[in-house]
């Protein structure tokens, strides 16, 4: 016989949803702060890669034209050219020439939205033709580049 004060459990009680709601919860706020801070440093990491893109691009076009500023037979100015690299950093980074001249250039990515919000240690990313590497942020180039 049974006994009927011994009932046979079935399902979840009230007290076990609550502590898997709690445990997933304190995994959650572990999680994913460190998710977006790798999604800071990777588009970081992307812009970076593009800057450096550029850059051999005014290399090539320095290396036809004997300048960076202009053609050697028209007077159009540089720009640069729109590549896959580029276009997918659209709306988290704008890649442009800060400053150009016969002998010097300085390629400049500017974080855009989201990116500017989170990235406050970087900031603005910077290369030269001298192969300089700076920031506009709080941080250090080395930890940036």
């Amino acid at each position: 016989m049974r006994d009927p004060l011994r009932r046979r459990q079935r399902g979840v009680t009230l007290i076990e949803l609550l502590v898997a709601v709690v445990i997933v919860g304190i995994l959650g706020m572990i999680a994913y702060p460190s998710y977006t801070s790798h999604l800071v440093k990777s588009r970081r990491a992307q812009a970076t890669a593009c800057l450096q893109e550029a850059a051999q691009y005014m290399e090539r076009f320095y290396t036809t034209n004997l300048r960076y500023d202009q053609t050697a037979t028209t007077s159009i100015a540089v720009s640069l050219p729109t590549t896959a690299c580029i276009q997918d950093l659209n709306g988290r980074y704008v890649l442009s020439i800060a400053s150009v001249s016969a002998n010097a250039f300085a390629l400049k990515a500017t974080p855009q939205g989201a990116q500017a919000t989170a990235d406050t240690q970087c900031g603005t990313l910077g290369l030269s033709q001298a192969g300089t590497k700076t920031i506009t942020g709080t941080g250090t180039v080395a930890a940036c580049w």
